[in-house]
């Protein structure tokens, strides 16, 4: 059954309140990036924001820069099918950086002491 707006709306109010700056940050990456070429033909900065939505619950498993590579094409693979979503490599650059902000915000949650 397809969501509707207000439920869709609420879902990124939700993500925003348990990621923080890591859920904005992760999505403008993505929109910088543009791995799959769209940001040319809607300019809007929150054009990732559904992918970042699906992407960020599953940081929680990750053990490697390789694994939120492969979760991060996964994700563009459900949402744009895999012609579209280019070759797995494409996800290096965006995958590492990623890891690098998710071992940041994780490092705030759960300081070692």
């Amino acid at each position: 059954m397809p969501r509707t707006r207000d439920q869709i709306q609420e879902e990124r109010r939700r993500l925003r309140a348990e990621y923080g700056q890591l859920f904005d940050s992760v999505a403008a990456l993505l929109f910088q990036c543009d791995p799959i070429v769209i940001s040319f033909e809607n300019p809007n900065a929150d054009e990732y924001e559904p992918e970042t939505g699906t992407i960020l619950p599953r940081l929680r498993v990750f053990q490697s820069e390789d694994d939120v590579r492969r979760v991060v094409y996964e994700e563009f693979v459900r949402w744009f099918e895999a012609a579209n979503a280019g070759p797995e490599e494409l996800y290096a650059k965006p995958a590492a950086e990623i890891w690098r902000l998710w071992q940041e915000f994780d490092s705030k949650r759960h300081p070692i002491t």
